[in-house]
């Protein structure tokens, strides 16, 4: 708890150092701690989290599933180029989506700041402005958009993790067969019937023994971890999104009731 407060007493004297000189550091601190914007300062944290996760496991893991083809589902460079082209685009997406989240998530932390008491109680008698009033509501459109879009990107990440799932169900009937090797040459893993690889690629799936052996390569596992870990930041960056959908709505609710009587409030 004290690693969460700590930063909290830093903020709170960088925007409030005139005012502790004059009623005393402590109890400045406390009524800017009680100002907080509670509900923004989780969804940050959430969102740095789940964005941290998803961007840093998702380009790790799209790395090592191009590995992976190239090592034992593609013997010709062709029939694997398109993939690793998309994977590229897909992993300069994650360095542009990191990016962005960053600046978005301070700029609606800083929004939450400003519509406190705290705020309220530094700069004087509140007073709330058309232009104020279109910010705030634009931050809530904005943040709405982002969680419908962010819904697609999370069903989307469930793709490799349901790939891995299916590929990993045979890589345990193998280890449970091993001693009738007939059955085992059965049990074999598409990659081409996931649209990883084209119909035509040699030889496109691995069976028997040689889809055992990629099983128990540390590869595989890290990549299936990884994208289950990319699956969940992606979820926790959802909640974090919707988190700041109810705190924006919130604070603009605050501005027109602060724009009338002049009381301030926490989100």
């Amino acid at each position: 708890m004290v690693y969460y407060v700590f930063p909290l007493f830093i903020i709170c004297f960088v925007f409030h150092g005139a005012a502790c000189r004059l009623i005393g550091c402590y109890e400045c601190c406390m009524r800017c701690l009680g100002g907080v914007p509670y509900c923004s300062l989780v969804a940050t944290l959430l969102c740095f989290s789940g964005i941290a996760l998803f961007c840093g496991c998702g380009h790790q893991a799209l790395t090592e599933t191009e590995r992976l083809i190239e090592t034992y589902f593609a013997r010709n460079l062709q029939d694997y180029i398109t993939l690793a082209y998309i994977i590229q685009y897909f992993q300069y997406v994650i360095y542009g989506l990191a990016s962005f989240f960053f600046l978005y998530c301070i700029v609606l932390l800083a929004e939450g700041f400003y519509t406190t008491s705290a705020a309220r109680q530094t700069f004087g008698e509140f007073r709330s402005t058309m232009c104020g009033r279109c910010l705030s509501s634009s931050f809530i459109v904005m943040t709405y958009v982002l969680a419908v879009l962010w819904l697609l990107v999370f069903a989307f990440s469930a793709l490799p993790v349901y790939f891995f799932y299916n590929m990993d169900a045979p890589c345990h009937t193998i280890d449970i067969l091993t001693e009738t090797p007939a059955s085992i040459n059965q049990l074999c893993v598409d990659a081409r019937q996931y649209g990883l690889l084209p119909w035509n690629a040699v030889p496109g799936k691995a069976c028997g023994m040689t889809l055992s052996s990629v099983c128990k390569t540390r590869e595989y596992r890290m990549t299936y971890d990884l994208y289950i870990a990319a699956f969940a930041g992606a979820g926790i960056t959802l909640l974090a999104l919707l988190t700041y959908t109810m705190s924006t709505t919130y604070n603009f609710a605050v501005l027109r009731y602060l724009g009338r009587k002049g009381i301030g409030a926490r989100c």
